[in-house]
């Protein structure tokens, strides 16, 4: 039996096929789960849209998470079609290209705010309107990166802004546990996403991970999405709060 059968699960960030976010939504439709798929614009609709097209029971919804009101537009319509959520998986992160192609202590006003609010804030606000449509408890995820952790050359400000989303991880866990919702990140290795082409230098980074790392190679956008089903299945019933690595084992380094 598949381990989220006629189960619903949100995922919130797919950009194309080879965002993180396409291969957990992949990894949860294969084990069951009815997926409902968020786009920012409508520059991304149709894209969203064919790949919805192309799993099992999903659906294309708009969510611009910057905008509260098109959040709680998502979560209204949701409710209104009776769709109780057991998985809500947020994948958005966004920083200016100019605050990540300079130092850390050059990074505008405008631009800290940009970062922590789309990469941070979005989650508290998804996941406080995701937890009214979970009656029976759920799981959230996050996706985060060890520039959280540690100084990594040019992730700059949004390493700040991953920091800030880890500690949120926490503080949700927290507040939502007593309603049986487990709040929990992946931390994922370096992968060639639409929005590691942003980080200048970025293929320096896959290089060094593949020499460095325990397993000598970079993580595959699979292993991503098998995590994820791990954190949204009851197989990970007891465990919320924590940032679960998938990175060949990199973190686990010195100098």
């Amino acid at each position: 039996m598949p381990l989220l059968e006629n189960r619903n699960a949100l995922v919130m960030g797919i950009v194309n096929r080879w965002s993180l976010a396409h291969a957990i939504a992949a990894a949860l439709a294969r084990e069951g789960a009815r997926l409902h798929l968020t786009y920012q614009g409508e520059r991304q609709r149709e894209t969203v849209e064919q790949i919805a097209a192309a799993f099992p029971q999903a659906r294309a919804w708009a969510c611009d998470v910057s905008n509260d009101e098109q959040i709680a537009s998502l979560f209204a319509r949701l409710q209104s079609e009776k769709v109780e959520l057991d998985c809500l998986a947020h994948s958005i992160a966004f920083a200016q290209r100019e605050d990540l192609d300079r130092a850390f202590e050059l990074t505008s006003r405008e631009g800290f705010r940009i970062a922590l609010d789309v990469s941070a804030y979005s989650f508290v606000a998804v996941a406080r309107a995701a937890a009214a449509l979970m009656p029976r408890g759920g799981s959230m995820l996050t996706l985060t990166y060890l520039g959280a952790q540690r100084v990594i050359r040019n992730y700059n400000v949004m390493g700040v802004a991953k920091a800030a989303l880890e500690a949120s991880v926490r503080y949700l866990a927290a507040d939502l546990g007593p309603r049986g919702i487990r709040v929990n990140a992946l931390s994922a290795g370096p992968v060639k996403t639409a929005s590691a082409r942003g980080i200048r230098d970025f293929s320096s980074i896959l290089d060094q991970v593949a020499q460095r790392a325990p397993l000598r190679r970079n993580t595959d956008p699979g292993e991503v999405g098998d995590a994820a089903v791990f954190l949204a299945s009851d197989l990970s019933r007891g465990i919320t709060g924590e940032v679960l690595y998938v990175d060949s084992g990199f973190h686990i380094l010195g100098i």
